[in-house]
Order: C-alpha cells, then sequence, then structure tokens
C-alpha cells in the first residue's frame, strides 16, 4: 500500500501587528462577559427569563404607585401622595426582591468557572486572581445597582409629574436624590457581597442560592421571634369607673432584644436605610426586629453593616488570593 505524500498549504501566515491593550482590556473584557453572563446575552432565551423577570418585579411596585397615583391624583389632590411609599419606603418594600435576586444570580459568575475548571486559562492574559475577582464583583455590582435605582427613578419621577406644581415638589423633596443615591450604593454592596462569598465555596449554583435563601429566612425568622413584644394591659377600677390603666410589655430575651434584632439580615439595610432617611419607627409600623434594633444607637447598625459587608468580603478575597490564573 503506497503512503500518501505528505502537502504543505500557504495560508498566508501573518503575525499579529495590531495594539496590545494588556491588563486593562483583559479586565474589561472579564467585566463585559460577568454583565452578559448574569444578564444571559449570548445565550438562549431560558437564561434571560429569570433576570428579566426579577427586573420586572423591582420595577412593579414603582409602576403599580404611580399608576395608583395617578388615578388617586384627580379625587385626592395633594392627599394623594401620602398614599404612596417614599423612597425609604420604597427601598425597604423591593430588599426582599434584591436579596433573591443576588442569591440565585451571584453564583452564575463563579461557580461554573471553577467547576468547568477553566480558570487556568486565564493565565494566557495579563491577570491576577485579584483583578478576576474584582471584575466579576463589579459586573454583579453594576447590575444591581441598576435594578436598586431604576425603581427609584420610575417612582420619583411619577411623584414629580403627578404633583400639582413640579417645581416646588422639587424644591421641597430635592434632598431626596443624594440620599437615594447613597443608600443605592450601600444596598447593592450588601447584596453583592454575601452571595459572592457563599457562591466561592462551592461549584453548585443550586447550593449557593440554597443557603443565603435559607440564612435569611432562618435569621430573619429567629430575630423577629426573639425581639417580640408581647403586651398586657392592666386596668384599675373603682365604683364601675376606670381610673387608671397600665402597659407591660415584654420581650423573650429581654434586655439583649436590641442586639439579637441586628441578626436580622433583612434588618440590615432597613436599619441604615430609616438614618439616610432620617425616619422614625413607631410601634407596630415595623418588624419587633427593626424596633428593637432602634432602641439602639445609630453606632450598632453602622458597625453590623461594616461586619455583614467586610467579613464576607475577606472571606471572598482569601478563597481566591490562593488561586493563581
Amino acid at each position: 500500500m503506497k503512503a500518501r505524500e505528505a502537502e504543505v498549504f500557504d495560508l498566508g501566515y501573518q503575525r499579529y501587528t495590531g495594539p496590545r491593550e494588556g491588563r486593562n482590556r483583559a479586565r474589561l473584557a472579564l467585566f463585559e462577559n460577568g454583565v452578559r453572563t448574569v444578564l444571559g446575552i449570548g445565550r438562549g432565551g431560558r437564561a434571560k427569563i429569570l433576570p428579566v423577570g426579577l427586573f420586572l418585579a423591582v420595577i412593579t411596585p414603582a409602576a403599580v404607585f404611580v399608576t395608583i397615583l395617578a388615578f388617586l391624583d384627580p379625587i385626592a389632590g395633594d392627599d394623594a401622595s401620602q398614599f404612596i411609599p417614599g423612597p425609604a419606603d420604597y427601598y425597604s418594600i423591593v430588599s426582599v426582591i434584591l436579596i433573591i435576586f443576588g442569591a440565585i444570580m451571584a453564583p452564575e459568575l463563579l461557580c461554573p468557572d471553577r467547576r468547568d475548571n477553566v480558570l487556568p486559562l486565564y493565565l494566557v492574559r495579563p491577570l491576577t486572581s485579584n483583578d478576576y475577582l474584582i471584575a466579576r464583583f463589579l459586573a454583579f455590582f453594576a447590575i444591581v445597582l441598576v435594578l436598586v435605582y431604576a425603581g427609584q427613578i420610575v417612582l420619583q419621577a411619577g411623584l414629580i409629574l403627578t404633583a400639582g406644581d413640579q417645581v416646588d415638589y422639587i424644591r421641597d423633596n430635592w434632598q431626596d436624590v443624594p440620599r437615594i443615591l447613597f443608600m443605592g450604593v450601600l444596598i447593592a454592596t450588601f447584596i453583592s457581597v454575601g452571595p459572592l462569598a457563599v457562591a466561592a465555596f462551592t461549584t453548585r449554583r443550586a447550593y449557593a442560592a440554597a443557603f443565603v435563601i435559607a440564612a435569611w429566612l432562618l435569621l430573619n425568622s429567629i430575630s423577629d421571634g426573639l425581639t417580640f413584644q408581647e403586651c398586657t394591659f392592666e386596668t384599675v377600677a373603682e365604683d364601675g369607673r376606670i381610673t387608671s390603666s397600665s402597659e407591660d410589655c415584654t420581650r423573650p430575651v429581654g434586655d439583649l432584644a436590641p442586639y439579637v434584632g441586628l441578626l436580622n439580615l433583612g434588618g440590615v439595610t432597613d436599619n441604615l436605610n430609616n438614618m439616610v432617611f432620617d425616619v422614625d419607627v413607631e410601634p407596630g409600623q415595623g418588624s419587633p426586629s427593626s424596633m428593637a434594633v432602634a432602641e439602639l444607637h445609630d453606632a450598632f447598625p453602622i458597625g453590623v453593616y461594616v461586619l455583614w459587608t467586610g467579613i464576607p468580603a475577606l472571606l471572598l478575597w482569601h478563597r481566591y488570593r490562593r488561586i493563581r490564573l
């Protein structure tokens, strides 16, 4: 049998002579890839269902409130805005949706790379483990920040457009703008860091999401249950007439209730939200944990926020510090 003769084809190979953009371009590419991954861009329609659905879930409350305001305005006049939550209330309403979004979508950025063992492939780029981690975090942080601000923009636009005098409304409420921006950054940071830290310790996205949601439900239930006030009323009557009455309220953990309330994950940002927007928590208007924490100095909620964001951030950094890309 005669062997086939080898042939050499001239394919016109040329060396790359274009610009070499270096490390910053690699960082930007990783950031763009993270955004596309979370939003499902470049993948099938099923990958887009969850992010689009959660985005609509964040926007829907604002759209509903604006619609209600538009119908109430001709009837209630200037009092119509009293039926609509303010920016502080809106952040509290959508915080649950944001936590679910973070728990489900954050693992999409980290788990597949480690499960498929593709991290070493980044060696062909001038990247470090810190570059990889920062790019992934910023990609997720940017998306969460857009979600946080989107509902507020819709709500504020509706309040301005339905106001009797738009100029007066803006003049009276302009101070809410820096508060909204500042609080949005705090919420986006909190929502991003925790789920990413959990995702760094597993290759299963479902496990990471389940852990975050379970921890949120468990800590919230425990803190609310231990800070719930049970009140009894005592009356003193003489000759068939009530001469005095007293109210005695107790909590299962007694004087430790304000500190136990700090364990509430949902209240970490809500407590700061009340501080930033100068909201007084009235009895019966908030969760048992938030009412208990309101009794503490402002330094305690701030310290708890720093711990709930700083410790997961350190764990996340330490986890990837040993990985050489």
